[in-house]
C-alpha cells in the first residue's frame, strides 16, 4: 500500500496542477486575434482587417459576481407625468429587487432642480428605498447635465476598482437647463469614464435628443436604448441590470503595435488613438460570456511567395473583478504570402470580413442620417439604397444572413424619411448604430 501511494502521488499532483490551471484559465478573458486575410497575395502591398476579440468568462453562481455601485437617475420633468413616471418608478423598483445587500445604490431625480432621493447606501433597508422612489411626481424643466453629475457624485462616494460603477439615466425630453449639447454631455461622459464610471442612457418616447444620449453613453462606455413606450422600460432595465450584474473585468487597456512597414489606417466603430505604428484604446468593462472587439485596418507591405510576417502584436491589461487581480494577455497577428488566388480566397476569415462590412455599412448609414438632417431626403434615400445593395452583395459573397438582414433594414429605413416618421426613425437608427459600434448584446 505504501508503494502504491508513492507511485500514484505524482499523478495526483499532476492532476491537481492541471485542474488548477483549468480553473485559472476559466477565470480569465479569452483573447482572439484574427486577420481577415491570413493568406495574402505575394508581390504587392495590400490592406487587411484585424479583429482583436475579448470574450468574458462565465460566472459560476451568484457568489462570484462583482458587487455593484449604481445610481439610478430619473427625469421627473413635466413631460414625464402620468404613465411615463409611473413606469419609470416600476422599472427602478424591479432593478432594486435584483441587487444584493452588499450592493450600493443611490436614486437621483431631476427637473429644473436635482434631488438625491436615496443617498449612496447598501441595499439593506429596501422598504425605505421603495418608499422614496414611490414618492416621485413629475413637473418642471429638464436639468439633465446636473442630474447625471449628481448621480455620478453619489457613485464616487464608494467608487472602487473592483465594483461596477454605473449611472443609469432615464429621460424623455430635451436638456433645457444647464449644459445641453451633445458635445457637453459627451465631455461629461469622457470625464466620468476616466474615473471608472459608465453611463447608460435610456431615451423614452420621441422627444429626447438621441445625439446627446448617444454621446453620453458612448464616451463613457455605457449602453444606450430607445424605449418607444413607457411599457418598454421594465424590459430595458432588465437587460441593463443583467449587464451590470455580470461584469467580470474593468479598466481594459488594449495596445496594438504594428510591425515595421505595416501602417495602421483606421479603427472602425470604436474610439482609439493611432500614434505612428501604435493603436491604443480602452474599455470600461467587459461582461460574462459577451464579446467586445477592436477592429482595425492596416496596409501590409509586399512580400515574396512563401514568406510570413507578424503584422501586429497585441497586449491587453485589465482588472479582473472576480479574482481581484490585474491580468495581462498577449497575442499576435500573422499572415503568410502566396501567389495562388485560390489559396488567398480559401484562407479568408469570414467572421472578420462580415464584422468589417457591418461597421463600414454603419458609417455609411450615419452619413445618410446627416444628409436627411440637412433636408436632402432624396440623397439620403439614395445613400441607404446604395448601402443596402452593398450589404446584399457582401451577404451573398460571405453567405451571411446577418448582412442580409441589415440590407432589409436599410430598405425599410429608406421608406421612413418623411417628416411625419423621421423623429422616431432617427432614434431607431441612432440606437442601432450605437449598439453595433459598441457590440451591445441587447
Amino acid at each position: 500500500m505504501h508503494n502504491a501511494r508513492c507511485h500514484f502521488a505524482p499523478l495526483a499532483l499532476a492532476a491537481a496542477a492541471i485542474l488548477a490551471a483549468d480553473i485559472a484559465a476559466a477565470d480569465q478573458i479569452r483573447l482572439d486575434v484574427a486577420v481577415s486575410n491570413p493568406v495574402m497575395l505575394s508581390g504587392s502591398a495590400q490592406r487587411a482587417y484585424v479583429k482583436v476579440g475579448l470574450t468574458g468568462f462565465p460566472l459560476i453562481g451568484t457568489g462570484s459576481r462583482t458587487p455593484t455601485n449604481v445610481s439610478i437617475v430619473l427625469d421627473r420633468s413635466g413631460s414625464m407625468s402620468g404613465e411615463k413616471i409611473r413606469k419609470a418608478k416600476e422599472a427602478a423598483l424591479l432593478a432594486i429587487d435584483r441587487l444584493g445587500p452588499d450592493d450600493i445604490v443611490s436614486v437621483v431625480a431631476y427637473n429644473h432642480t436635482v434631488d438625491v432621493l436615496v443617498p449612496a447606501t447598501k441595499v439593506r433597508d429596501r422598504e425605505e428605498i421603495y418608499r422614496k422612489i414611490e414618492s416621485l411626481h413629475a413637473s418642471g424643466d429638464t436639468a439633465l447635465f446636473a442630474g447625471v453629475s449628481k448621480g455620478a457624485r453619489e457613485v464616487l462616494k464608494f467608487a472602487e476598482r473592483h465594483r461596477v460603477n454605473r449611472v443609469v439615466l432615464v429621460s424623455d425630453g430635451l436638456a433645457n437647463v444647464g449644459p445641453s449639447s451633445p458635445g457637453d454631455l459627451g465631455d461629461l461622459g469622457w470625464s466620468l469614464a476616466k474615473q471608472g464610471i459608465s453611463v447608460t442612457t435610456i431615451g423614452l418616447g420621441d422627444g429626447y435628443n438621441e445625439d446627446l444620449m448617444v454621446a453620453l453613453a458612448g464616451q463613457s462606455d455605457g449602453n444606450h436604448a430607445f424605449a418607444e413606450n413607457a411599457e418598454d422600460l421594465a424590459r430595458i432595465f432588465g437587460y441593463e441590470f443583467g449587464d451590470v450584474l455580470s461584469v467580470i473585468a474593468r479598466e481594459l487597456s488594449v495596445r496594438i503595435e504594428c510591425a515595421p512597414g505595416v501602417r495602421p489606417i483606421r479603427v472602425l466603430g470604436r474610439r482609439a488613438e493611432i500614434n505612428g505604428r501604435q493603436i491604443v484604446t480602452t474599455l470600461n468593462q467587459l461582461y460574462a460570456d459577451q464579446e467586445k472587439f477592436v477592429l482595425f485596418e492596416v496596409e501590409v507591405p509586399a512580400r515574396s511567395t512563401g514568406s510570413q510576417l507578424e503584422i501586429a502584436t497585441v497586449d491587453v491589461r485589465y482588472a479582473n473583478t472576480v479574482s481581484r487581480t490585474t491580468d495581462v494577455l498577449g497575442s499576435r497577428a500573422m499572415v503568410s504570402f502566396s501567389n495562388s488566388y485560390a489559396a488567398v480566397e480559401a484562407g479568408q476569415n469570414q467572421g472578420v470580413l462580415v464584422a468589417s462590412v457591418e461597421l463600414l455599412a454603419n458609417e455609411a448609414n450615419k452619413n445618410a442620417v446627416a444628409l436627411r438632417d440637412q433636408g436632402r431626403i432624396q440623397e439620403a434615400e439614395a445613400a441607404l439604397e446604395a448601402n443596402a445593395a452593398f450589404l446584399e452583395k457582401e451577404a451573398t459573397r460571405y453567405k451571411s444572413e446577418a448582412l442580409r438582414g441589415r440590407a432589409s433594414s436599410n430598405r425599410k429605413a429608406k421608406m421612413k424619411l418623411a417628416p411625419s416618421e423621421w423623429s422616431k426613425q432617427r432614434k431607431v437608427m441612432a440606437e442601432d448604430a450605437f449598439q453595433l459600434d459598441n457590440q451591445q448584446a441587447w
